[in-house]
């Protein structure tokens, strides 16, 4: 590889965003990650081999990048800055072989190249704070499922995906996040080690698929439908949060009732208090009761 950049000194940095025109945006959230052991471990908890299929949302001006490429993936990046899309292409990795760039916002590039090339065995991204939890959520609702996947976030983000059941952080991101991967923080990254230093601290946090989902296929839909509705308002009761939700819409006052009757579930509990396997009861009732109103459709997150 040709390009030989110090992406661990700001000055440089500055120096080649003033070469290409460019400044610094807030509105992507751009942060550079200048501490090499950090990108270091990044790349080691992907486990990735030399030809492994590999998917990087979010590269900036390559610092993760060019030591993936190193190890001899077949790397595909995402990238929205238009200014980086240029350094990445024309100075950067351009003669890569193994490199390809996709620009525009990964909201919409990353899912339609997951409908298109199928799916990558790995997948990372210093993520920008600004989208970082809405593309993780829609990966985790989606059919595609990498191997593994790595992505820094924002610590308290990362918290709500790894907390367990009953604890303060226990949140349909957990449920989301644990259906079908075993998920773990790597490391911590101070604000020190990007530039420039965001005002969080940062988690780099690991997805590791499972073996078997916890949630049966049969169930999925109604899985997704209560894990976006039961914790709308997390100081209302299970009940309340259901009957003013699209649970309620769909399955009226008395199928909400029975619902929880059915899973053995006291209405009067919070959505935090859930267990596991109490979340699979509801979700397995759910899907065998029978629509009694228009349910809609849902939009996501």
């Amino acid at each position: 590889m040709s390009w030989t950049f110090p992406y661990d000194s700001p000055n440089a940095i500055t120096a080649l965003l003033e070469e290409e025109g460019l400044a610094m945006s807030k509105k992507f959230g751009q942060n550079f990650l200048i501490s090499n052991s950090s990108r270091s471990r990044i790349v080691d908890l992907l486990d990735v081999q030399g030809g492994s299929k590999v998917w990087e949302v979010g590269p900036g001006i390559g610092a993760i990048t060019a030591l993936l490429l190193e190890r001899g993936v077949r790397l595909t990046a995402f990238e929205l800055d238009h200014g980086f899309c240029r350094i990445l292409r024309t100075r950067a990795f351009g003669d890569e072989p193994h490199f390809t760039l996709i620009e525009g916002d990964a909201l919409k590039t990353l899912f339609t190249a997951l409908r298109e090339k199928g799916t990558p065995e790995r997948l990372c991204g210093n993520l920008p704070y600004n989208i970082g939890s809405i593309l993780v959520a829609r990966l985790l609702e989606g059919e595609s499922r990498p191997n593994r996947m790595v992505f820094t976030v924002q610590k308290e983000v990362a918290e709500r995906i790894c907390a367990g059941e009953g604890s303060k952080n226990w949140s349909s991101f957990s449920l989301l996040a644990q259906a079908d991967y075993d998920v773990g923080i790597g490391f911590d990254i101070s604000p020190g080690s990007f530039y420039p230093p965001p005002k969080v601290t940062s988690s780099v946090v690991v997805f590791q698929l499972r073996s078997v989902s916890r949630i049966p296929q049969a169930d999925r839909h109604a899985f997704y439908l209560l894990v976006r509705e039961l914790f709308g308002q997390r100081r209302k009761t299970l009940r309340n949060n259901l009957l003013q939700s699209k649970v309620g819409a769909r399955i009226g006052k008395e199928g909400v009732d029975g619902l929880l009757f059915q899973s053995g579930i006291e209405p009067s509990r919070r959505p935090e208090t859930l267990l596991w396997a109490e979340i699979l009861s509801l979700s397995a009732h759910l899907s065998s009761i029978p629509a009694t109103r228009s349910e809609g459709t849902s939009q996501g997150r």
